[in-house]
């Protein structure tokens, strides 16, 4: 690709919401408190999510070295864990119901670019997590997933197609390995 060919990048039709300032503002925010290592207090990134935006409900707790691209995309239940290293790139919502752990290094990846296009043309998609979903350690939830109620995705697995209820899926791509039984 020669330097003219990336002229033709424009995905203008994207609105990240939020006006520049305050991306920018959040961008440090997320730096000093989300990102880094050395800040383990969960209540006060629960408090700083809500203020940016984000919907965040009770007994939520967020690890060090969480990335999240934009709060005011994010929606969060009750008892969530947001595990180490996991990233949130919400160029699209992200909505996570009640009761979600999320592994460490994690990627939930809201966007893509179309490779059939020689302009790589911005793709998004919501991803949608419900009540009791378990997301494995470095496992990747890709853009338009509904990862259904109860659903597991396995260690290192990528979901490309949606997740069906208390199922647990393993692979890239994801497939369903077993049905998921919860024992009272």
């Amino acid at each position: 690709m020669n330097k003219t060919d990336l002229s033709k990048f424009n995905n203008s039709w994207y609105k990240p919401g939020g006006n520049r300032v305050k991306r920018i503002f959040w961008y440090f925010v997320n730096v000093l408190f989300f990102l880094n290592p050395w800040n383990p207090i969960s209540f006060l990134k629960v408090f700083l999510l809500r203020i940016f935006g984000a919907k965040i409900g009770k007994g939520v707790i967020i690890k060090p070295s969480v990335n999240i691209k934009y709060p005011w995309r994010l929606s969060v239940g009750n008892n969530v864990w947001i595990g180490e290293k996991v990233w949130i790139d919400n160029l699209a919502n992200v909505e996570i119901g009640n009761n979600v752990s999320i592994s460490q290094g994690a990627m939930l990846l809201c966007g893509n670019h179309n490779y059939k296009k020689s302009t790589f043309d911005l793709i998004t998609g919501d991803i949608k997590l419900e009540e009791g979903v378990w997301i494995g350690a470095f496992s990747i939830v890709t853009p338009g997933i509904t990862c259904k109620s109860h659903s597991i995705l396995a260690v290192n697995s990528v979901a490309t197609k949606n997740l069906e209820a208390y199922t647990i899926y393993q692979g890239n791509p994801a497939a369903e390995i077993r049905k998921r039984t919860i024992e009272e």
